[in-house]
């Protein structure tokens, strides 16, 4: 049997809005010591960590991790936009398996400031070039900031191409709102109905309301992962492993297409989800949970379609049928994912880590998917990178 990698604790903070929040290194430093915690274990017995952000210096994860030890262990950076987090637990995880170390730590965190997110280099070439002319080119420029344009863009041509309207991303909104209402520890926790979402200020007419799109946020969280043995040797918690993960970046589809749902990653979801799917020896339909990338509502809509949980030009309906929710065929996003429960950008994969650790150990409490034994997270960040990674009650 091929070396697997256990995830042996798991831990995060509240997230926050950005008036409320701490400093990044004093949240990552948090959350790492309630994931020792969950493990059983000192700071001191981890071999090397990897700490993933997108808004900072140089070995910020250095001065989040010199809070809870200087043991002098490798700590590697790790920036790669909004899959930061699952981009860190990639190389713990092949550190794991290939057997360099036996214990590895992965933390994200971000410290955000309010509003849209914007380049902060702007003497250099942005990363997002060719998929700001891309978007201009298909969209057109309307005035709103980039990341609405994106999303909003892909959502509209999912609509345009198969006929439904803006009321099926809100109920997807709503469904958010109510799943996050049991998490503790999500930003926003208050229930809104699909008519409020509808109801809320428009950002672009006939395509998003302002509720429909995940607000800036700052948090932190942490994984630790380990091999069998170790666990074996030090009493561990061994009931979880990463039974496959797969890593995709773009395509010459995301650019040639002419479609904004290929610019925000549709393609490259779709060949991360089958990888791991063949590795995995599983179908879609194996899938019990699932946490994904819905920092607007139109990029859950159309992952769905992307991870194989329904069919091309199926997604509105999956709403409708509510087969995205408990009692449905797939529980999506129960901690409320990113448009309820938060999203810093460096923290989001562990964080959904921590949701479906959780959930396959059967103590997610209020928002428990019975029986859980399979469960996907899908995790993208455009300039890009998707991670998607399958987590299997042993």
């Amino acid at each position: 049997m091929s070396r697997k990698a256990y995830v042996t604790g798991v831990g995060m903070v509240p997230f926050k809005k950005p008036s409320e929040a701490e400093s990044y290194d004093v949240m990552a430093a948090q959350a790492v010591r309630t994931a020792l915690k969950d493990a059983g274990l000192s700071y001191d017995q981890i071999q090397q960590a990897y700490a993933g952000y997108v808004y900072g210096d140089s070995t910020c994860g250095q001065r989040a991790l010199y809070h809870v030890g200087m043991t002098g262990i490798p700590i590697v950076n790790v920036n790669n936009n909004c899959s930061t987090g699952s981009s860190a637990l990639f190389l713990a995880r092949q550190a794991v398996e290939g057997g360099a170390v036996d214990c590895a730590l992965v933390v994200g965190f971000e410290q955000m400031k309010p509003g849209a997110i914007g380049s902060v280099f702007e003497d250099r070439v942005s990363p997002f070039q060719a998929f700001d002319e891309a978007t201009d080119d298909i969209v057109g420029d309307n005035g709103l900031p980039l990341a609405l344009r994106y999303f909003g863009g892909a959502g509209k041509a999912h609509m345009d191409e198969f006929g439904f309207t803006m009321e099926t991303f809100a109920k997807i909104r709503a469904k958010a709102s109510r799943h996050a209402a049991q998490n503790p520890v999500a930003l926003l926790r208050k229930v809104f109905t699909t008519e409020d979402v509808m109801a809320d200020k428009v950002i672009w007419p006939d395509v998003m309301t302002r509720l429909m799109a995940c607000p800036p946020t700052c948090g932190a969280a942490a994984a630790i992962i380990c091999s069998k043995e170790f666990a074996d040797k030090h009493g561990l918690d061994s009931s979880v492993f990463i039974s496959a993960q797969a890593m995709t970046t773009d395509s010459p589809t995301t650019f040639n297409a002419h479609d904004m749902r290929e610019v925000v990653g549709s393609t490259m979801a779709k060949n991360a989800a089958d990888q791991v799917y063949e590795a995995a020896g599983i179908g879609p339909e194996d899938i019990n949970v699932v946490e994904l990338h819905d920092c607007f509502a139109h990029n859950e809509l159309i992952t769905y379609e992307a991870l194989g949980l329904c069919g091309r030009g199926e997604a509105a309906k999956f709403v409708d049928d509510g087969d995205n929710t408990y009692g449905g065929k797939y529980v999506t996003n129960p901690s409320g994912g990113l448009l309820s429960k938060g999203h810093p950008l460096g923290a989001t994969g562990l964080a959904q880590c921590t949701e479906l650790v959780q959930q396959l150990r059967g103590t997610a409490d209020a928002r428990q998917v019975d029986g859980a034994r399979l469960a996907l997270q899908h995790n993208l960040g455009l300039g890009g990178a998707c991670v998607v990674t399958l987590y299997e009650k042993a």
